[in-house]
């Protein structure tokens, strides 16, 4: 990926009470827990160094605590697109709960009843992508697990339930750009090892389709 062309760095929040009980969280504002905070100093540490055209992040304060321990508070601008996805009637619940009166539910396919479905969440996400690619030079956002899902996902051509295919851990760190030029967006994935995978659209559709089959 040549050096040129623009970065954006993908930083999901720290640690909530929520997501160690692992309920929903969408538009309930938690906010971190001890262990997130230094979650989130740790992804400061992984940043340092990096410069940045604009620094964008959601206005929920486990993302807007995130960028401030990070060291990126003073620059950051609220970006209502990145909130996270609305859970509707499914808010607080977890996936095991849901799943025992609606067995076959996929929150990438079916959405949320009384709050978002994966083209409206898909749209914010579309939003979003069309102001960073406005900007010149790179970015950093900041905002939750499923929201930044969906954005890779649209960033690679997919639509938005495409996001299924990626798994962010609290305060990860993932890069999206281009591969030589501005015509073959990719996704760069870190886990918390310095091991890097790259994934072209053309991958990811292969995946896409694998998992239809």
């Amino acid at each position: 990926m040549s050096d040129a062309l623009p970065l954006t760095y993908l930083a999901r929040h720290g640690e909530t009470a929520w997501t160690i009980s692992r309920q929903h969280t969408g538009v309930t504002d938690l906010p971190l827990t001890a262990q997130g905070e230094v979650e989130a100093r740790r992804l400061g540490e992984r940043l340092e160094g990096l410069t940045f055209a604009a620094v964008l992040t959601s206005p929920l304060q486990r993302a807007v605590r995130t960028c401030e321990l990070a060291g990126f508070g003073s620059m950051a601008k609220v970006e209502p697109d990145l909130i996270e996805w609305n859970y509707g009637a499914y808010e607080g619940r977890t996936s095991a709960d849901i799943h025992r009166e609606r067995p076959d539910w996929q929150l990438f396919r079916d959405g949320c009843p009384g709050g978002e479905s994966p083209d409206q969440i898909g749209a914010r996400a579309d939003r979003a992508i069309r102001r960073v690619r406005g900007i010149e030079g790179n970015t950093l956002l900041f905002s939750s697990a499923h929201f930044l899902r969906v954005f890779a996902a649209r960033w690679l051509g997919l639509d938005a339930a495409g996001g299924r295919y990626f798994l962010l851990g609290t305060a990860s760190l993932s890069v999206v750009g281009y591969e030589h030029d501005r015509s073959e967006p990719v996704i760069r994935v870190w886990d918390e090892m310095p091991r890097e995978q790259r994934i072209s659209p053309a991958q990811a559709r292969e995946y896409q389709e694998k998992a239809r089959r």
